[in-house]
């Protein structure tokens, strides 16, 4: 048997960072979530190549007191909590204190950061975990994280990576989570130099619907609203006519976190259930909030599951919601003199295009076009033989002339018989 020794620093922080950091997505949601946490009112994500080359992520927050950067970037160090206790009571989006020390032991960290109370900023670099600058700087109010070459310095991470394009997929659905669940803070994401989303952040929630996922669902939208025993359910669900073969559109946020709950998505299939098929699923965009001390959040490393105090209160009240939103509604679409003007053009457009595919098309007993049209000759113009004088035969209108023979010539006893007649 080998023999019990104590890992080194470095070997604990990569290790820490596997349970934090799993992809480029991970480093997005805990940066941003701080610059939520700081109190900012916009929000700018900048990715190169899936967010493995650069991460950028600037916020107009409070910022970081020049004396208290190195220490943010130490293990288990937070300003969320101070005591155990403060853990039943979590009313901020970050807490553990494992996310700049995680960042920082698997890639390359630049910060930028200045509070509102000091004249000049601080530009502090550290790699891999070991400082390697801190100098004064000129910077805007609050702070900018520079994330540069995530697992440079383990390729083994590196490699389970997806390509550039679906890390950056995973990064577009976070920014869009982020969009819904804090309306009044305006959401601006960058993919390689294009803007794909930008929320002007006021607090218009179906501002924001809209502008993610396009006008046919924001038309179906049904506000809900309820309140119970300290439980406050807000948000908007869509007509049954918008649904999905998956459960990627049930968004719903829990105090202003985005989370996964089997409680909260059993509630709402079952609101459903009498208005939906089978196998689909709803789209809808809910607010829930509710005591922190009824709710427990550190269930997770990642922190996307909860656990509530009272399940089967929750249950109770946003199944009840949705299926008495839904009753009594008219659900059938209802189609308007434009869309059926719209749908006849477009029937007329597919019946040309059918016609055009199918003209050129012999029929099984044209046994003669389809000789032509395997000849390479134009069906309309066929080849006729040639004529005795050596020129083909006059064509009228896309038809052969009739041939014109030359009346017999008439006898001199016939023309005088006509001439004499009376």
């Amino acid at each position: 048997m080998n023999k019990i020794c104590v890992l080194s620093r470095e070997t604990i922080d990569k290790i820490a960072a596997g349970e934090v950091v799993e992809r480029p997505s991970s480093v997005v949601k805990e940066l941003t979530e701080n610059a939520i946490d700081s109190g900012a009112s916009a929000v700018t994500i900048e990715i190169r190549g899936g967010g493995i080359e650069l991460i950028r992520v600037t916020d107009n927050g409070s910022g970081i007191e020049a004396d208290q950067i190195r220490t943010a970037f130490l293990r288990h160090a937070t300003s969320k909590i101070t005591s155990a206790e403060d853990l039943t009571r979590i009313a901020s989006l970050g807490f553990r204190g494992e996310a700049l020390s995680s960042i920082c032991a698997v890639s390359q960290v630049e910060l930028i950061t200045r509070p509102a109370s000091a004249i000049s900023g601080v530009r502090y670099c550290i790699e891999g975990g070991e400082e390697k600058s801190f100098e004064e700087i000129g910077a805007p109010e609050g702070s900018t994280f520079l994330i540069r070459n995530l697992f440079y310095n383990t390729p083994a991470r590196k490699k389970f990576l997806k390509s550039a394009a679906s890390e950056a997929g995973l990064i577009c659905d976070l920014a869009e989570h982020l969009a819904l669940s804090h309306p009044d803070i305006s959401v601006r994401l960058i993919v390689n130099g294009q803007t794909k989303l930008h929320t002007s952040g006021n607090n218009n929630l179906r501002d924001i619907i809209y502008s993610i996922y396009g006008r046919e669902t924001a038309s179906c939208l049904l506000k809900v609203s309820a309140e119970e025993e300290g439980i406050t359910i807000s948000g908007f669900i869509a007509k049954p006519e918008i649904s999905r073969g998956n459960r990627n559109h049930e968004n719903y946020f829990i105090n202003g976190r985005y989370v996964k709950s089997r409680i909260i998505a059993r509630a709402i299939e079952d609101g459903y259930r009498s208005f939906m098929m089978q196998h689909r699923y709803p789209f809808t965009v809910l607010v829930i909030e509710m005591d922190p001390e009824k709710v427990d959040v550190n269930v997770h490393p990642a922190k996307m599951e909860v656990r509530f105090a009272d399940s089967e209160r929750v249950y109770d009240l946003l199944c009840r919601l949705i299926t008495e939103t839904l009753s009594g509604r008219e659900l059938i679409p209802a189609a308007t003199a434009s869309s059926a003007r719209e749908e006849q053009a477009e029937a007329r457009r597919e019946q040309r295009e059918r016609q055009s595919s199918f003209a050129g098309t012999p029929e099984p007993f044209e046994k003669l076009r389809a000789a032509l049209l395997r000849d390479g000759a134009t069906p309309y113009a066929p080849r006729y033989p040639k004529t005795d004088g050596g020129s083909r035969a006059e064509m009228k209108g896309g038809r052969p002339a009739l041939p014109v023979h030359p009346l017999p010539s008439a006898s001199p006893a016939s023309e005088e018989r006509t001439m004499d007649a009376p």
